[in-house]
């Protein structure tokens, strides 16, 4: 059994963490840590986990569990593991961006490898450390990374993204109140996100000479779960053509369908999965890539990246259904 332990427990990703390993066949969870609910059950901040598990959160950590998952949201994850030092033998997947530009990615010897299996499943096998890629940042890789694997990226590419309210955590602030994102839609961060740098570092790995312009709107929906994006650019590519290229690519991803019909998110919700569907007008390809922003976005990739790690199926606990109605 894999010994897990969870960090920054009473957020949205540790919920799903929870949700997701406690049925996970070989996954024992040792503790999940939480300074503000020390000694409290798991539902009284996951109330989905009821009569599931039969757990409380502590404020003490075991260093030697075989792997452990931070959920600590952007800037935090350095800081907490020069306080917290693990087992040399302890795995480390970091859900935060602190390690995810290759320029951050070597950390008091540890070198955190990037976690997007469909790019690096090879890496992510042998390493011992994980930078768990942004939730948009998957969506749109996964839109692209056909076209730079065949050097077809040779325009600027218009992205345009929304995000469900979990994707701002569970800390309340003006935008993530219920009164005002209810019946209301926004933009945020136009042109500027965070999550640029990883997307670009990503394309330029199979595309070196990708110099284009990702134009990223990214958007606040008054939805909990998932990600909707579309992306267009130019292209001389039939639709034939390019699908063919996405099938080849995905091949062996097991989370990854590639389809022309249009998609909805609940295709996707409550999974791990992706779905990416091609269309074309005239030049120009359009590309719409689906899928939950807290799994597949974040805590369904962390496991798909331990069980790679760990030399297991990756699809291990994560074949979930998604639920349509």
């Amino acid at each position: 059994m894999i010994n897990v332990g969870i960090i920054g427990g009473s957020g949205y990703t540790a919920g799903e963490l929870i949700r997701l390993l406690m049925f996970h066949p070989n996954v024992n969870i040792d503790f999940v840590y939480s300074t503000t609910n020390a000694g409290k059950p798991l539902y009284t901040a996951h109330q989905d986990l009821m009569g599931d598990i039969e757990m409380n959160f502590t404020d003490q950590v075991n260093p030697n569990v075989n792997v452990v998952f931070l959920c600590l949201g952007h800037g935090r994850s350095i800081s907490f593991l020069q306080e917290n030092p693990f087992a040399a033998h302890t795995k480390i997947i970091d859900l935060g961006n602190d390690f995810r530009l290759n320029a951050d990615a070597v950390f008091e010897e540890k070198t955190f490898v990037y976690g997007l299996p469909e790019l690096n499943k090879n890496k992510i096998k042998e390493a011992n450390y994980i930078a768990n890629p942004g939730c948009f940042a998957t969506a749109i890789q996964l839109a692209l990374l056909p076209l730079a694997a065949d050097g077809l990226l040779q325009d600027d590419v218009h992205i345009n993204a929304t995000t469900g309210s979990t994707g701002a955590g569970v800390g309340l602030s003006a935008t993530s109140h219920f009164s005002w994102r209810n019946n209301n839609f926004s933009h945020y961060k136009a042109f500027e996100h965070q999550h640029l740098g990883e997307i670009n570092q990503s394309l330029k790995q199979l595309q070196n000479s990708f110099e284009n312009e990702l134009l990223f709107i990214p958007n606040r929906g008054d939805f909990p779960r998932g990600i909707f994006a579309t992306l267009y650019t130019k292209s001389e590519e039939t639709l034939e053509n390019l699908v063919a290229k996405y099938e080849a690519f995905y091949k062996d991803e097991p989370f990854v369908t590639v389809t022309t019909s249009n998609i909805n998110l609940k295709q996707v919700v409550q999974t791990n999965k992706s779905i990416i569907s091609l269309m074309k007008k005239g030049n120009r390809v359009l590309i719409t890539s689906i899928i939950d922003n807290l799994s597949k976005g974040a805590s369904g990739q962390a496991i798909q990246n331990m069980n790679l790690m760990f030399g297991l199926p990756e699809t291990t606990g994560l074949q979930v259904k998604p639920c349509g109605f």
